[in-house]
This record gives C-alpha cells, sequence and structure tokens, in this order.
C-alpha cells in the first residue's frame, strides 16, 4: 500500500514534469510504468536522438533530457512503481482513488494524472511484404544505438519529425542513406525538411518522395526494398537496414473502461486545466486530445503546469492557492 497525493500514470518528461509542477505546490507524486525505467518513449526507443524544440538547449539527446529531468525532480522526493501497469482504478466514498497496478501495488491517492506511457504505445507497421522475414535484425520501428548503422546502407521511412530528425542525425554515420516518404511534403518541422533539402542537394541522401512501399527482398540477409512511384513505375534501392518510423499507436488498455470521454484512442480533456470528464483524473501528454492539441513534449510541459494548479484543490481543499515565481523563492522554499 502507498499513500500520496498525486499518482502519475506514465513516467515519461510529460509525466515527470507534473512531479516539478506538483512538487512546487508540496503535493507528493508516485508514478507507475509499464517499463522498467523512467524516461517513457525517449528512454526506450529513443535515447540517442536529437530533440531541438527544448528551450534553452539547441540540442539535447533524449537520454539527457530524462537524466536532467530525473535530477530536477530529486528534492520533491518521488516514489516509483516501475515495470508494473494499471489494472484497475477503484473511487473511494471520499473521492480520492486507489490505483490498482499488476503486480498487486495499491496506490491511494487525491488525484490521478494519466500521462500516458510506452505501455499504452505500440509502433504503427508499414504494409510492406516481408516485414517479419527481416525483423528485427535488419528491420527496425526504433533507433536505440546510432551506431549499430554506422557504413551501412539504410532506408528510412516516413514524414514526421522522428524520420526527419532521424536522417539528418543518422547521415553522417551511414554509409549510404535513403529517406522515403508517401507524400510530395512533410508533416514534421520546416526547420528539419530543410536540412533534408540541403543534404540531397549535396549528395549526401537519396530522398524519394511520393513513392509507394511495396517489399522487401534478400536472402538470408536484407538487400534491397521495392517500391513503386508517383507513376506507378518500379522503384529498388539497396539496403542493408530499414527504419520504418511512423510513430506510434496509443492503446489505452484498462483506462478505457474508466469512463472517460474518449476520441479514438486519446482521451478528451478541458483545457482549462487538462482535467477529464471524471472528476480528479486529469490526462496530459500525448495520451489527451483538444482542438489545436500539438504532440510536443514542450505543450505537455504547458499542460502538467495547470494540472497541478487545479489538483491543488482536491489535496488541499482547505489551503488557499498562493502561486510563487520559482526565480524569486528558489526550489528550496517549495
Amino acid at each position: 500500500m502507498i499513500e500520496t497525493d498525486i499518482c502519475i500514470i506514465g513516467a515519461g518528461p510529460v509525466g515527470l514534469f507534473a512531479v516539478f509542477e506538483a512538487g512546487l505546490l508540496k503535493m507528493r507524486c508516485h508514478l507507475i510504468d509499464a517499463l522498467s525505467q523512467a524516461g517513457g518513449q525517449l528512454t526506450e526507443i529513443y535515447p540517442k536522438k536529437p530533440i531541438y524544440d527544448i528551450p534553452g538547449y539547441p540540442v539535447i539527446t533524449a537520454e539527457q533530457l530524462i537524466k536532467n529531468q530525473l535530477e530536477q525532480i530529486a528534492p520533491f522526493k518521488p516514489t516509483f512503481s516501475l515495470g508494473e501497469r494499471v489494472e484497475e482504478l477503484r473511487k473511494q466514498d471520499s473521492g480520492s482513488y486507489e490505483v490498482i497496478g499488476s503486480l498487486g501495488t495499491v496506490i491511494k491517492c487525491q488525484v490521478v494524472v494519466i500521462a500516458g506511457g510506452l505501455g499504452c504505445f505500440e509502433p504503427r507497421l508499414p504494409e510492406v511484404k516481408n516485414l517479419d522475414r527481416y525483423y528485427p535484425n535488419y528491420v527496425h520501428y526504433m533507433v536505440k544505438d546510432p551506431h549499430h548503422f554506422r557504413g551501412k546502407k539504410i532506408v528510412i521511412a516516413g514524414g514526421g519529425d522522428s524520420a526527419m530528425d532521424w536522417t539528418n542525425y543518422l547521415a553522417d554515420i551511414a554509409g549510404e542513406i535513403t529517406l522515403v516518404h508517401r507524400s510530395n511534403t512533410f508533416r514534421g518541422s520546416p526547420d528539419s525538411a530543410s536540412k533534408i533539402y540541403d543534404l540531397e542537394k549535396k549528395g549526401i541522401l537519396k530522398l524519394l518522395l511520393s513513392h509507394r512501399l511495396d517489399s522487401l527482398e534478400g536472402t538470408d540477409q536484407l538487400q534491397r526494398l521495392n517500391m513503386t512511384d508517383h507513376n506507378n513505375d518500379p522503384v529498388s534501392v539497396d539496403c542493408d537496414h530499414f527504419i520504418a518510423l511512423y510513430g506510434l499507436s496509443p492503446k489505452l488498455g484498462p483506462i478505457a473502461r474508466w469512463g472517460l470521454d474518449l476520441s479514438m484512442n486519446s482521451i478528451l480533456v478541458d483545457t482549462k486545466d487538462y482535467s477529464t470528464n471524471v472528476e480528479r483524473i486529469y490526462a496530459i501528454g500525448d495520451i489527451n486530445s483538444y482542438q489545436g492539441k500539438l504532440n510536443l513534449i514542450l505543450c505537455g510541459y504547458h499542460e502538467a503546469a495547470l494540472m497541478a494548479q487545479s489538483a491543488f484543490k482536491y489535496v488541499y481543499p482547505d489551503k488557499r492557492l498562493s502561486f510563487k515565481y520559482t526565480t524569486v523563492n528558489g526550489i528550496n522554499e517549495f
């Protein structure tokens, strides 16, 4: 039995920042995550991925960001249940909750914050023949160690930020690199797209837009990727590794049975404080949905800050919330 003020489901960057914002208001947090270590997708899937949109850091790797965040929240002494999925939620007569984990952990809390986590996601797979034949040695849905591809011929498929960021990063590591996208425009950052076009002009990478993937081919090892261009003509590219970066598909699991308003596999929230339709339950980060939603870590940080301000009334119903600036008071004053 664990007693805390806020139970945060998901120990990714947004969940970790929620600990910081709650800590400033003297609210204790316990985090539960299906992964065996904190960091969520950044730790498990993208540890070496360069991130460019964190204020104050022109570029920072995913693993370094998580390391910094863990150091940032250390003064607030959060506790963790890692390697454990949430299975059940029980509302108490007082309005508080008991969160039940798959290993039998019972977390008593005043507020529940759903911050996603890798346990709620799985990679979106492309429609390519023979994927399973070459997975996991030559087909990849994430990049854990960029140097695994040093000197190799690699093909990356995708048109979002992850595909473009890894293409830009691996351009100096791979022997040959090709980026394939089914559309003629990218969905991700214009700056990242500009870098892609610059690399193509310099002959550092091959860019194939408006191409449709067809099949993978080879003997014991992967040798080529077959596709068709915008004229439906066949095109083949030699490759040692194929990296499909189409993002992750959320799977709510038991959370879907909690009576929350849903849109597809996302949780609808009120942007005033990112509360759900169920009292004392909030959803922040990629797992939530609202008009104008952007799936950025930066936006999740904003959501965590407003959530903490709202959650205060449940943890301290008899106290008046007084907003303070950390620049004036410093962390030790909170």
